[in-house]
C-alpha cells in the first residue's frame, strides 16, 4: 500500500512539473511570437529595430500631441508591444520626479504624453483652453450609466433613471466625455454612446476595466433621486 501511494505522488509530482514547463513553454513561445512580429515588421520596412525605447516612444508621443496605439508605436520602432510596455513602464517611474511637469498615461490600448494636473492653472493662464467643466449629480449619473452599460442608447438610459436625459447627454458630449459609437440594429436605428479617452484623462484611469464594480441597490439609488429630481421639476 505504501508502495503504491509513492507512486501516485510520484506521477502527481512529474504531472505537476510538466505542467508548468508547458506553462512556461507557452509563455516562452507568445513572447518570441510578439518579438517577432515586431522585427519583421522592421524588416519589411527595411529600417532598424529602435534601441532606446523609450527615449523614441517620448519623442514620438510628444510631436504627436495624441494617444496612439499601442501596435502602431510597435510598428513604427520595429519592436514588440511588450517592449513598448517596457518603455512605457520606464517613461512613467522616470516622470514621477517633481522636476517634471509631464507624464504619460495609458488609455486601454493608447499611450500618451500629457501635463500634470498640478500645473494646469499655469497652462490655460497661456494658452486658450476651456476650464475644466464642473459635473453636476445629473452629469455624473448619466455618465456613469453610459460608461457601465455602453454601448447604450438614449432611451436605456432613461429607462435607468426614470426621467429625460436629452439635455444630460448633449452636455456630455459637449464635454467630450461621451460620443456616438454606433447605431442598434432595432426600427429607428438609435444612437449608441459609449465613453471617450477624455474620460479615461479625466478620471485618471487606463481602462473601463479599472471602474469600480456598481451594485443594483445603487443603480435604483439612481432611479429614486432621478424620480425626486422629475417631482421637484413639476412643483416647481
Amino acid at each position: 500500500m505504501s508502495s503504491e501511494m509513492e507512486t501516485v505522488e510520484t506521477v502527481d509530482t512529474e504531472t505537476a512539473e510538466n505542467a508548468k514547463e508547458t506553462t512556461a513553454e507557452e509563455t516562452t513561445a507568445e513572447e518570441t511570437t510578439a518579438e517577432a512580429a515586431g522585427e519583421a515588421a522592421a524588416e519589411e520596412a527595411n529600417f532598424e529595430p529602435v534601441e532606446n525605447i523609450p527615449a523614441a516612444l517620448e519623442a514620438v508621443l510628444f510631436a504627436v500631441g495624441e494617444a496612439v496605439e499601442i501596435a502602431k508605436l510597435a510598428e513604427a520602432m520595429g519592436v514588440s508591444k511588450k517592449d513598448v510596455l517596457s518603455g512605457f513602464e520606464t517613461l512613467c517611474e522616470k516622470y514621477k520626479d517633481d522636476s517634471t511637469g509631464i507624464r504619460v498615461v495609458r488609455l486601454d490600448d493608447k499611450l500618451q504624453l500629457c501635463t500634470k494636473n498640478e500645473y494646469y492653472d499655469v497652462l490655460i493662464r497661456l494658452v486658450n483652453i476651456p476650464k475644466k467643466h464642473a459635473l453636476t449629480d445629473v452629469l455624473l449619473e448619466t455618465l456613469s450609466i453610459v460608461a457601465y452599460k455602453q454601448p447604450v442608447t438614449r432611451l436605456e438610459i432613461e429607462q435607468i433613471r426614470g426621467v429625460s436625459c436629452t439635455h444630460a447627454i448633449n452636455k456630455l458630449i459637449e464635454y467630450n466625455l461621451i460620443t456616438e459609437v454606433g447605431r442598434l440594429d432595432a426600427p429607428g436605428k438609435p444612437i449608441l454612446f459609449g465613453t471617450t479617452d477624455d474620460f479615461l484623462r479625466s478620471f485618471g484611469i487606463s481602462s473601463m476595466d479599472e471602474l469600480p464594480v456598481v451594485s443594483a441597490d445603487k443603480i435604483e439609488d439612481f432611479k429614486r433621486q432621478a424620480m425626486e429630481e422629475a417631482n421637484l421639476t413639476i412643483e416647481t
